[in-house]
């Protein structure tokens, strides 16, 4: 499947990716929450965006700790709910992830897809950076969507999509990351609001 977007685009969300992918580069990685200026476009709260950045940083180190380079664990927060993404030797490493995860400070859920299988290659990894820009991308050039709503995590080809949305924009942006080239699957992660509660999150952000 291919999808169409422009390359100004493109660029400026595979930079942003890139952040990711210099993490990467050991098992642990931080999935980054958007701070500072992102703040006055971003539909969770201050204080929610503050939660989402300390419960990654957190979890980072105490996954790090726990299992140094014997896994690959991303660990992203939205709104305070937690996905835990990536690559373990055994279920029993999954759970433990995911005690872990679970008793950080300001967590309220666990989305667990951690898989038990040996760790990515850097190419594989390389490869879903550039499918998480592909669909960043997409989601800007649709001008139906607000693409600070969502955030956007990639895992051998499965698309993490997360982000307070209502019920047609998360159909709308599952279709688009659907189409996108070497996109295996799309897992939903979304907290869905009201077309209401959509328009007043709207005013209050807007610059």
């Amino acid at each position: 499947m291919t999808s169409k977007f422009s390359s100004p685009l493109l660029a400026i969300a595979l930079l942003a990716s890139l952040v990711t992918t210099l993490s990467a580069c050991v098992p642990l990685v931080v999935g980054g929450a958007a701070v500072g200026a992102m703040m006055a476009t971003d539909r969770r709260t201050s204080g929610a965006q503050v939660d989402d950045e300390g419960i990654e940083l957190r979890g980072s180190s105490r996954l790090g700790e726990a299992f140094g380079d014997r896994a690959h664990i991303n660990i992203t927060s939205y709104n305070r709910q937690v996905l835990l993404s990536g690559e373990v030797p055994n279920e029993a490493a999954k759970q433990q992830a995911e005690q872990i995860a679970t008793r950080l400070e300001n967590v309220r859920a666990i989305v667990n897809e951690l898989v038990v299988a040996p760790v990515t290659s850097m190419t594989q990894r390389s490869n879903d950076t550039l499918i998480t820009g592909k669909v960043k991308a997409s989601l800007v050039d649709a001008k139906d969507l607000f693409s600070g709503a969502f955030k956007v995590v990639t895992e051998r080809g499965t698309v993490f999509l997360m982000g307070r949305v209502t019920a047609p924009e998360a159909d709308r942006a599952t279709s688009i990351a659907r189409q996108i080239d070497g996109v295996q699957r799309v897992v939903r992660i979304f907290d869905l609001i009201s077309e209401e509660e959509m328009r007043r999150i709207q005013t209050q952000i807007k610059p």
